[in-house]
């Protein structure tokens, strides 16, 4: 019996009405929306799987027509629904998504005013919305998490950024090296250590701490990797563990992998993902799929250029402890 339940993530779309620098969804227009259809056929093959959470992504997945009714179709089929959003629609969309069941809400903020947050995501008033958003749908119950994603440009934001997610209440942070096709220069590595390194240590009873790894890594060799090279820290060896309990499906292709990062980093040796479907039927831990999850698990952290912070730090917590807590993928 599995000590823990898996994580299935489902890109329901591609499209977007933001404008992030970093992000290969920049105002998509894609119009592929992954139906309610799709997702009463794979719901029981999830359960069969050990699924017991399922978080929604994109593009902007409150843009999706659907969402409220496919949050509550999954939320109505035992599992914990989640939804990783820029935060624009939040403000409108939080009731309606804490009725139909969701259990979390992730909203990206990248600084700690729209001063940056706003400028870096091209788009005016983000920081504002998502903010609000994530206050109201925890007044509704539902679990509020803020991703970071952090570079030169704004690591000298976040303890002032820490101190905001405090006190609006936010429960789980991550901070997420930023990822580009190129090396990511720091001027002064010490500097961004001494500004840093405090947010990670300090006291969780009185400030929100991030969780999973450092986002320049916590040993010495990582951030000699990550200030050098740009190379994120990863899951330490010898197993990643994340490829164990992750399922992500790419909805308009139709593939799924056994991490919600692999598809996003196309440079990466190893095979690439496994089809959703065989002969027109959704099936999940296909012997295709286990020779792609397996193949990371064995070989990740050794070749993975583009973990986040919490999958490592995920990883590392199984290996450690061979359990962990609900929601911490």
């Amino acid at each position: 019996m599995r000590a823990r339940d898996r994580y299935l993530f489902i890109r329901i779309l591609e499209a977007c009405n933001a404008d992030c620098f970093m992000c290969e969804f920049a105002l998509s227009r894609d119009t592929y929306r992954f139906s309610p259809e799709d997702f009463a056929d794979l719901l029981p093959k999830a359960r069969d799987a050990g699924v017991g959470y399922v978080r929604f992504t994109g593009g902007e997945p409150l843009m999706h027509p659907d969402v409220v009714d496919l949050v509550r179709a999954g939320t109505d089929a035992g599992m914990k629904m989640s939804v990783i959003t820029n935060g624009s629609l939040l403000p409108r969309t939080a009731a309606p998504l804490a009725a139909a069941g969701l259990a979390q809400v992730i909203v990206s903020l990248d600084g700690a005013s729209g001063a940056t947050h706003d400028v870096y995501r091209r788009t005016p008033g983000l920081f504002d919305s998502g903010l609000r958003g994530l206050r109201e749908a925890a007044a509704l119950g539902v679990l509020p998490r803020v991703n970071t994603v952090v570079g030169p440009h704004n690591y000298a934001e976040m303890p002032r950024l820490q101190e905001v997610l405090t006190e609006a209440g936010v429960r789980q942070w991550e901070l997420s090296a930023l990822k580009l096709d190129r090396t990511i220069t720091y001027p002064d590595a010490d500097h961004v250590r001494s500004v840093c390194d405090p947010i990670y240590d300090a006291d969780p009873a009185a400030l929100l701490v991030p969780m999973g790894k450092r986002f320049y890594g916590d040993t010495p060799q990582e951030q000699e990797r990550y200030f050098t090279g740009s190379v994120t820290p990863r899951a330490a060896e010898p197993l990643c563990h994340v490829a164990d309990d992750v399922i992500y499906v790419d909805g308009k292709y139709g593939r799924m992998y056994a991490c919600s990062c692999i598809p996003h980093r196309e440079g990466d040796d190893g095979p690439g993902g496994a089809p959703l479907r065989e002969q027109g039927v959704v099936r999940l831990d296909t012997p295709v799929f286990r020779a792609h999850a397996d193949y990371f698990r064995e070989r990740g952290p050794q070749v993975c250029s583009g973990c986040s912070t919490t999958a490592a730090g995920y990883s590392d917590d199984v290996a450690r402890l061979g359990a962990v807590g609900a929601w911490h993928y």
